[in-house]
């Protein structure tokens, strides 16, 4: 559990924050199976908005608190938009306490990069880092010249943000977990980029996880691919490519407005090594904390914003700023969504045990070593 001894009780807010970190545990256990030590695993995947950025001022400790409480509910979790300066990722983790820690990409560069990293946290009591730690270059295309017979080598559009995959360890199962942050472009349902970048990944990542010398043949694709719905391109390209998406996040959207399916959790596993126990979903925080009720209690904290636009005139809509632009910054205008994956496979081992050996002309075949 998070740590929370520096909220002083005796002020206004940190009687709120208190007040809603019990609504937000309260709402988490009935919603989030509970982490156990030998038999689950529970994988999430996050972008916290522009973590951390003065875009609409500074994040409030409050929101920390609420942040840690939400992903200490979690074993592993993938983020994204994590920004250059890691002071919001490190102040995170001091939160949650030292048995968490952090892998994180270097900045992607260029414009559409937005100065982003992305990271994945993790529990150290129950994961354990693998060793396998990469950022995924996609390959260049080959073709043999006709009349030399050589290999030419066509290199490839990169994404505009290097995805980021690693290798993890939990009881029984290993796994690569590989996020993403896919470029949104335009407001089109199947902008043409979009598709081009999920599918380029998500066709290579299917690659790795068929190679017997992978470090895992357990691959999971996960992060923000900013889908707006099941029935678009982009969805179905992560199926073509093999992945399979569990049917209880196939019909949730992951965004602050509920409107959209940004965020996807995808499997390309063996079935007898990774197995999922049909428990998954999203969270919903703004339900108990930054509530649209709570709306007059910020004002203060928003400033001039609240009450005059960029252009200096009277803002008319408060609330739609409060609500889409002010706490999104807060908290995030994304959901967490999260999986629960069974690690615990010691009785299908045992019961394969019991199996007699095979027997090949009436005598018995040892097993090999």
């Amino acid at each position: 559990m998070p740590f929370y001894q520096n909220i002083n009780s005796n002020t206004t807010v940190g009687k709120r924050t208190i007040d809603r970190l019990l609504k937000l545990r309260t709402k988490l256990k009935n919603e989030i199976p509970e982490k156990h030590l030998e038999s689950n695993v529970i994988i999430a995947s996050w972008n916290i908005r522009e973590f951390d950025s003065p875009a609409y001022g500074d994040r409030v400790d409050e929101c920390f608190y609420y942040i840690a409480e939400i992903i200490s509910k979690f074993d592993i979790i993938a983020i994204q938009e994590v920004r250059q300066d890691l002071k919001a990722l490190k102040k995170l983790t001091s939160i949650l306490g030292n048995h968490w820690q952090y892998i994180v990409t270097d900045v992607t560069e260029g414009s559409q990069g937005n100065k982003e990293r992305l990271a994945f946290l993790f529990d150290t009591r129950k994961v354990k880092f693998g060793g396998l730690a990469s950022e995924v270059v996609l390959p260049p295309f080959e073709t043999k010249d006709p009349d030399t017979k050589q290999i030419v080598y066509q290199p490839v559009t990169q994404l505009a943000r290097t995805p980021f995959m690693c290798g993890f360890k939990a009881g029984w199962t290993n796994f690569i977990l590989s996020t993403v942050h896919i470029l949104y472009g335009t407001s089109a349902a199947n902008d043409p980029d979009r598709i081009k970048e999920i599918e380029s990944i998500a066709q290579a990542l299917a690659k790795k996880a068929a190679d017997k010398f992978e470090w895992s043949n357990n691959l999971v694709l996960l992060g923000d691919f900013n889908i707006y719905s099941p029935e678009d391109e982009t969805y179905s390209s992560i199926l073509k490519a093999g992945f399979e998406i569990p049917q209880q996040l196939q019909n949730l959207p992951s965004n602050a407005l509920q409107n959209k399916f940004y965020d996807q959790i995808a499997f390309k596993v063996v079935a007898d090594e990774f197995e999922t126990t049909g428990k998954a979903g999203i969270f919903n925080y703004y339900e108990v904390v930054f509530t649209e009720e709570d709306e007059s209690l910020y004002v203060s904290l928003m400033g001039d914003a609240y009450n005059t636009t960029d252009a200096g005139t009277e803002r008319k809509d408060k609330s739609l700023y409060y609500k889409t632009y002010w706490r999104t910054y807060q908290m995030s205008d994304h959901l967490p969504m999260w999986v629960e994956i069974k690690i615990d496979h010691t009785d299908a081992y045992l019961e394969k045990r019991l199996i007699p050996p095979q027997t090949a002309g009436g005598s018995t075949v040892a097993p090999s070593n």
